[in-house]
């Protein structure tokens, strides 16, 4: 849910500075926010709406890590560009641990949940 705060001050200037000094397009100010949010509610959304098939879960769980996944690579991308200073950048961490350990964390997500779909794929075919 970040990106609500990225709407905000001092995030804001932080983020907005981490887009133009790593000259990515000036819309993807817009795109990194918008797209957070719906991650975050991509996560949220298998819990909350409690009415979905495990199956449904899965797949938006799937969705969800995979937008991750290439929000991380964008931030690796950005922590390693030399005009982004590291006072504008997460706890001030010039090196991209905490873009990696997200990446890490969101592909052993998806991997348990591709396992799980597996798992009831072949449970299917055999029964």
């Amino acid at each position: 849910m970040f990106g609500f705060l990225k709407f905000f001050q001092p995030v804001r200037g932080w983020f907005d500075i981490q887009i133009q000094q790593s000259h990515l397009p000036h819309e993807a100010i817009l795109a990194g926010k918008v797209s957070e949010m719906i991650t975050g509610v991509l996560f949220l959304l298998p819990w909350l709406w409690r009415s979905l098939s495990a199956k449904s879960k899965d797949h938006i769980l799937l969705i969800a890590c995979f937008i991750l996944f290439t929000q991380m690579v964008v931030a690796i991308y950005v922590h390693l560009q030399p005009g982004v200073p590291a006072g504008v950048l997460p706890l001030g961490i010039k090196p991209p641990v905490i873009p990696i350990s997200v990446l890490l964390l969101g592909l052993l997500t998806a991997f348990d949940v591709w396992k799980q779909l597996r798992a009831e794929k072949a449970w299917r075919v055999a029964a």
